[in-house]
């Protein structure tokens, strides 16, 4: 985070940082520009509340300008020597930086060879020596930072302030997002524009290679040559209420109970009197929908799996082939596409790193390129021909729940509109599938209230080492999230089946009091898969396994079968997911607090996933 405006810099920097400690909490560190010209920098190891207290015990110098970073490690462990800020130009510069750069060995050691010497084992302290050097020729932040970016390979936002220059702090960025926001008499910089959300509701993106200057009654934003660019303002819709826990536990559980509201914001406006309205799909162009061959979804973690959901509603529905791959691994593989393939990508943050290379990679081989995202003004958005934003709300914890179902419903949105521009279903059929999706929020309020055996089957597994989960067709993915989400949360081993294959190999890993969640398809649902997961539960049974399952209510059929069961309310096969993921979205949140684990800050983890 940068800031220029009045005395108040470190106040400014320290509640920004808090709200974007989600993207990082290794380590924490601010450099200030004091009233009397002086630059002033404290960073230390661990969370947040570390640099905080030693603050509090130890007053650095207020001042009008300032930057602050919250960080994830890279190159070089959670040490306070690692932290950011980095010093060059004697001290008298500090940077912050985001990403890798790739080619910082190969500058260290011509700096070594030139005398230079180096405090820490980053990456980062590699370009604040250089432009340090680059000051003390031009004595212009802005001309230093353009002289050296142009020297930098790999993924950046890099933010500098000299003590020289007071009131001015410069940033640059490649591949990492930036985003500027817009006060009265001040003005900030932010990976994340919670960074600034206090204070104003003005906000604009950065674009790629692009260097921002602000002072407190002045932007300008030029390209790493040097030409102005003409930049579009938009407006934060949410404020920072929203991104308080508000009396809650955590931010998880906050987020969880607002799942309900994060797929009716999705629908709002798209899903009405049974028809599908997605006007951000305008500028692909009904034509082009309805041409397209293939659909390839792109994703990283969670996001993969509401890929993995969305693919058995659109393939139902508008009968094209979708594939789902990780965004990582898409391009590296020389992929077949061209201009009647369709690429979606789904990322919360809208900056996953992975995704970002792979939509970058889509559009310059000819694909029509769709972003599901939550984030406004985000670097994926903005590369991609269109995009569905989600409008969930800020999600803080890291562990992502309600982001996941708003994607589910955005991709589903996605499947019944090109349903209707293919002609594939009725129109009364597309009325009938609206009418689930709308009932959606209603019937997750539903579970959410009824979860509360949850908590006391978490308390007695808190020695729990492994826990397996099983699911069928769109059961299938909702046991990969469940299986992450204790990984994330409980740093136990968790894996998710599809129950099908069972038998053929993951059966041996059951012995007595294995547990086990098992994702029961309603028995109301079309084909047979009902009584194939009921075999599937005595088989493991009769292994000596503990079986939990969500099932629908009024399935009599598994309470014979089941140790415990976690009852969902009814709903057509395709829209089971959003109902019975919740339980498990609960059970890890309820499982890390019983045994005492950070659940919004899991360890080795960040938010939003910036670097390849």
């Amino acid at each position: 985070m940068g800031y220029v405006g009045d005395n108040k810099s470190l106040e400014v920097l320290l509640g920004g940082l808090k709200r974007l400690e989600y993207r990082g909490y290794d380590s924490a560190g601010v450099a200030v520009i004091d009233a009397d010209g002086h630059l002033g920098v404290r960073k230390r190891s661990g969370k947040l509340k570390v640099l905080t207290d030693d603050l509090a015990a130890d007053p650095l110098g207020n001042g009008a300008t300032g930057i602050g970073h919250t960080r994830w490690a890279t190159h070089g462990g959670p040490t306070d020597a690692n932290a950011h800020p980095h010093l060059g130009d004697n001290g008298k510069l500090a940077l912050i930086h985001n990403g890798i750069i790739e080619n910082f060995y190969d500058l260290k050691r011509e700096l070594l060879a030139e005398g230079e010497t180096f405090t820490s084992e980053t990456d980062t302290e590699v370009a604040a020596i250089l432009v340090g050097r680059e000051f003390q020729k031009t004595h212009d932040v802005t001309e230093s930072l353009r002289r050296v970016v142009a020297r930098l390979h790999g993924a950046f936002t890099l933010l500098v302030m000299h003590e020289d220059q007071p009131g001015v702090v410069v940033g640059a960025r490649r591949n990492s997002p930036l985003v500027i926001g817009l006060g009265d008499g001040e003005n900030f910089l932010g990976s994340d524009v919670a960074a600034f959300v206090e204070f104003t509701q003005r906000a604009v993106a950065i674009g790629q290679d692009q260097i921002v200057t602000i002072r407190p009654d002045s932007v300008e934003v030029t390209d790493f040559i040097g030409n102005p660019v003409e930049t579009e303002e938009f407006e934060i819709a949410w404020d920072v209420s929203a991104a308080d826990k508000g009396g809650w536990s955590s931010f998880m559980a906050k987020e969880i109970s607002e799942e309900p509201e994060a797929v009716a914001n999705t629908l709002r406006g798209r899903a009405v009197n049974g028809t599908v309205h997605l006007p951000e799909l305008e500028s692909i162009g009904a034509a082009v929908l309805a041409d397209i061959d293939r659909i390839i979804i792109i994703a990283c973690g969670t996001a993969a799996y509401a890929g993995m959901l969305g693919k058995y509603a659109i393939e139902q529905w508008s009968r094209i082939p979708v594939e789902v791959e990780l965004s990582h691994e898409f391009r590296y593989r020389n992929p077949i596409i061209n201009s009647r393939t369709l690429v979606v990508s789904i990322s919360q943050s809208g900056e996953t790193m992975d995704t970002l290379m792979a939509v970058k990679y889509a559009t310059a081989n000819d694909a029509r390129v769709l972003s599901i995202c939550n984030t406004q003004g985000a670097t994926i958005a903005r590369e991609s021909h269109a995009v569905v934003y989600t409008h969930a709300g800020p999600e803080v914890a890291v562990a992502s729940t309600k982001a996941f179902v708003a994607q589910i419903a955005a991709l589903y949105l996605l499947g019944l509109h090109l349903a209707t521009v293919r002609g594939t279903l009725s129109a009364g059929e597309i009325a009938e599938n609206v009418a689930e999706l709308v009932a959606i929020p209603d019937k997750i309020a539903e579970v959410i209230e009824s979860a509360k055996v949850i908590p006391q089957l978490a308390h007695w597994m808190t020695d729990t080492q492994s826990v397996l989960f099983l699911g069928r067709h769109v059961g299938f993915p909702v046991a990969l999230e469940g299986a992450l989400k204790l990984k994330e949360l409980a740093y136990i081993h968790a894996e998710g089946f599809a129950a099908g294959e069972l038998k053929h190999g993951p059966i041996a890993l059951i012995e007595p009091g294995q547990i086990v969640f098992v994702v029961v398809p309603s028995p109301r649902g079309t084909g047979s898969l009902h009584p194939k997961v009921v075999s599937n539960i005595q088989e493991i049974r009769a292994r000596g396994a503990r079986v939990i399952a969500i099932a629908e209510k009024g399935d009599a059929a598994v309470l014979p079968f089941a140790d415990e069961v976690i009852p969902i309310p009814l709903a057509a096969t395709l829209f089971e997911p959003f109902l019975a993921v919740v339980p498990l979205h609960v059970f890890g949140m309820e499982l890390a607090a019983a045994k005492g684990l950070d659940v919004d800050q899991p360890r080795n983890l960040a938010k939003s996933v910036t670097v390849e």
